[in-house]
């Protein structure tokens, strides 16, 4: 899934004055949101493991990879890193806090 978070975004303004930065929340809000359109409605879960690496800026073009990490009988795990370009921005693992029905 690729992304591009704009310089109008409301988290911007705050986030930082004069050299705005994409808040790792709204990253996150967005590899959540390319789970949930892959496997349906997360519910509650948990992010045991996130890792920012590098800045996102806004007009900036990433994209989203996501690894579903199977084990028999536990909650639905995934895998996701975030790049631009090449670039690592941030990596980690989104965990459903129930075992798949």
């Amino acid at each position: 899934m690729n992304f591009v978070i704009e310089a109008d975004h409301p988290a911007l303004p705050g986030h930082f004055p004069g050299r705005p930065v994409v808040p790792g929340v709204v990253v996150l809000d967005r590899v959540l949101a390319a789970i949930e359109a892959g496997h349906g409605p997360l519910g509650a879960m948990r992010l045991p493991q996130v890792k920012f690496v590098q800045p996102l800026l806004p007009g900036e073009a990433a994209r989203i990879e996501i690894d579903a990490v199977a084990a028999e009988g536990a909650a639905p795990r995934w895998r996701f890193r975030v790049l631009r370009g090449e670039t690592v921005i941030a990596t980690g693992d989104v965990q459903a806090t129930e075992p798949a029905a």
